[in-house]
């Protein structure tokens, strides 16, 4: 059938190898799934069987193609696919049209609202697997080596507990890195290190620090009671012992983050973190026919390749329109991926496509510049090609995407919600004119290759490392066998404090003796 030749690979690089290790997965959907599926496809031709656990209902994991080399356990669960759609047009259809009316209190309930609402379907996802004792049990039969999960969808670590096997995690960050920190162990000076979704660099006036201490400090709290109140009691049932839910994420075994330091900025990292930002890029292969023919129609002026990711398809008539008269004004021809009504004012520079092969677009020699939402997937392109770009981001991690782009001098941001057709054409005519912002994608691009190994490669091996020894034990920080007070080490000032006050106390006593003392013998 369509698997044959994956399998026919797999077997001979198992021979070769003489390691073949079985691999499932708790997957996280939509653009994440997009970076972890490349990962998952080249462990399949390294020789591992994987297994991939899919709720029936789901946004871009396609369980019913024949052709995928994986092996795919269906989880029938309550909710539908209309239900799931909605609940996604609801979410985008807020953060692009409606969040820039509210004010901040109200912004923060909606926030909290849809994670109740995400929570609620997750939690769905993991009964319909735990309510199904004979696929549990064939589960553990399978002998699985590792899991890999993505800590933004709960539940990967509880599956791995169950089955008794280590699991690896990949990831891009959670808010105000509070999952890294706390769960993880990762250090985060406040002083220097940028909470992440709060759009801040690593060089911050006093104000700014404030703000990031704050905001530290809030989502340690949220967090910490919302697990509580959600997850902590959940996953001791299950478990049938006391546990939270971070003590239980707290045992990953390797942290696979996704980015590399052509993208973050200098910070402590532990040994059990390691990056593999841009594993999915790869060199750009010849375009479509038809595609390539617009392209070379630009002439010296180029390319502008234009996407808002995997998740936007329309925009609302006002703003497509004002795009597309942006758009028009240009000297470069402009390939958009756009699915919605076709503008008014589009011009005949701008051709309009449902999809696009966003990768080799950004690797044709002719592209100018890339109009991005911010998403972690398409900005390792624009890296790993060396495009500068201009950035419209509008929720999860796309503002501090751009920002982290910026302020390495590689991309102008834009606001979505005030956005004007003057700022669009001012900011593509700065990024495609001033030659500094493509000096600065190039420098960027050249430090992301060169890496003693590829980011795909080395996501590779540390799976396989968890896998031969059974875990990584030995990467682990005794942080988390600490309580918070002694990671501080708040006992061993208080010690102090207490010994500096006795001998502080002491002293002063003696000295009210002495003047005591002194002052009797002068009476006499």
């Amino acid at each position: 059938g369509p698997r044959f030749p994956w399998l026919l690979c797999a077997y001979a690089c198992c021979w070769s190898a003489g390691f073949c290790g079985k691999v499932v997965v708790w997957p996280t959907d939509a653009s994440h799934w997009i970076n972890v599926k490349v990962l998952l496809e080249e462990l399949v031709l390294r020789g591992h069987e994987v297994t991939v656990l899919v709720p029936s209902s789901n946004l871009l994991i396609d369980y019913q193609d024949t052709s995928s080399p994986f092996t795919f356990e269906v989880l029938e669960v309550p909710f539908t696919q209309k239900m799931l759609d909605d609940i996604m047009d609801d979410f985008l259809n807020f953060w692009m049209n409606e969040v820039s009316n509210l004010s901040p209190w109200e912004i923060m309930w909606k926030m909290k609202e849809d994670l109740e609402v995400f929570t609620n379907m997750t939690k769905q996802i993991c009964d319909t697997l735990l309510m199904n004792p004979q696929l549990i049990a064939k589960l553990q039969q399978a002998k699985f080596d590792v899991l890999i999960a993505d800590p933004l969808s709960v539940g990967g670590e509880l599956v791995a507990e169950i089955l008794e096997i280590p699991f690896v995690y990949s990831f891009r960050f959670s808010d105000g890195n509070v999952v890294e920190r706390l769960c993880g162990g990762l250090p985060s000076p406040p002083s220097y290190v940028p909470a992440s979704t709060k759009g801040l660099t690593d060089h911050m006036s006093f104000v700014e620090r404030l703000q990031n201490f704050v905001f530290y400090f809030y989502t340690d709290l949220f967090f910490l009671k919302f697990w509580r109140d959600e997850w902590d009691g959940y996953y001791s049932n299950v478990l049938g012992r006391p546990t939270t839910l971070c003590e239980t994420m707290g045992k990953a075994e390797i942290w696979l983050i996704r980015t590399y330091w052509d993208f973050e900025f200098p910070r402590p990292f532990l040994p059990n973190f390691e990056f593999v930002g841009g594993l999915h890029c790869q060199p750009a292969k010849p375009l479509p026919e038809e595609m390539e023919e617009f392209v070379q129609s630009s002439g010296e002026h180029g390319i502008v390749v234009f996407s808002l990711g995997s998740m936007i398809y329309n925009l609302t008539d006002e703003k497509s329109n004002m795009i597309a008269s942006a758009l028009s004004q240009l000297p470069q021809k402009v390939l958009w991926r756009y699915k919605g009504k076709k503008p008014e004012t589009l011009g005949s520079n701008t051709r309009l496509y449902d999809w696009i092969p966003q990768n080799d677009l950004l690797g044709h020699p002719l592209t100018k510049a890339f109009i991005t939402h911010g998403g972690t997937n398409g900005i390792y392109e624009a890296i790993y090609h060396g495009i500068p770009m201009v950035g419209i981001p509008m929720f999860a991690d796309q503002h501090d995407n751009i920002v982290h782009m910026s302020a390495k001098g590689a991309a102008v941001a834009l606001d979505f919600s005030t956005l004007k057709t003057q700022d669009l054409v001012d900011a593509l005519n700065t990024v495609i004119n001033n030659s500094t912002y493509k000096e600065n994608a190039v420098r960027l691009s050249k430090i992301h290759h060169d890496q003693p190994v590829k980011p795909l490669d080395r996501a590779v091996f540390w799976i396989e490392f968890v896998m031969r020894h059974k875990g990584a034990k030995h990467l682990r920080p005794a942080a988390h066998h600490l309580t918070w007070y002694q990671y501080h080490c708040l006992d061993v000032l208080a010690f102090l404090f207490t010994c500096t006050a006795i001998v502080v106390f002491i002293l002063v006593k003696c000295c009210l003796f002495c003047c005591r003392r002194c002052g009797r013998i002068a009476k006499r």
